[in-house]
């Protein structure tokens, strides 16, 4: 009868014995294709920051605005940086210019400068090539460049 008790338990217990088994397999083949194909020691692993790979920014683009006018000409310019954002300035005499740089997909390059003379010009220029250049005359001369996609 002790026999047949065990051949009993053991007709029951076949299943979560055979899924232990496959468990056990798995996870010895799976820790070997882990070395074979090197990202067992990896930095993530290990706690170390310094041996990750770099995301190194890529496609930089570099936004020159400009100012151009009469020698001595004062007055006042807005534009929008690298985020989006709105600056204003103040020049006590021309040219002027800035230099704005990012490594986003697309920026929105705006400028507007107004002096107090009779001729003032305004011109973007993203990677040394010239996107928008306009030229106001007039008493108090206000311009205007806009780069939808810089």
């Amino acid at each position: 009868m002790g026999v047949i008790c065990v051949l009993r338990a053991l007709g029951r217990a076949w299943i979560p014995l055979t899924v232990i088994a496959v468990l056990t397999v798995s996870g010895v083949v799976i820790q070997h294709m882990h070395g074979y194909f090197g990202s067992g020691s990896g930095a993530a692993e290990s706690g170390a920051v310094g041996g990750a790979d770099q995301i190194v920014p890529f496609n930089r683009k570099r936004v020159l605005y400009e100012v151009e006018g009469p020698v001595g000409t004062v007055g006042s310019l807005s534009y929008l940086d690298e985020n989006g954002q709105p600056h204003h300035a103040e020049f006590a005499t021309l040219p002027w210019s800035l230099l704005v740089t990012t490594t986003q997909p697309s920026m929105f390059a705006n400028l507007v400068a107004q002096g107090d003379s009779d001729t003032i010009r305004c011109r973007i220029s993203v990677n040394g090539g010239v996107r928008e250049d306009q030229v106001a005359n007039g008493r108090d001369a206000q311009t205007f460049c806009l780069v939808k996609s810089a």
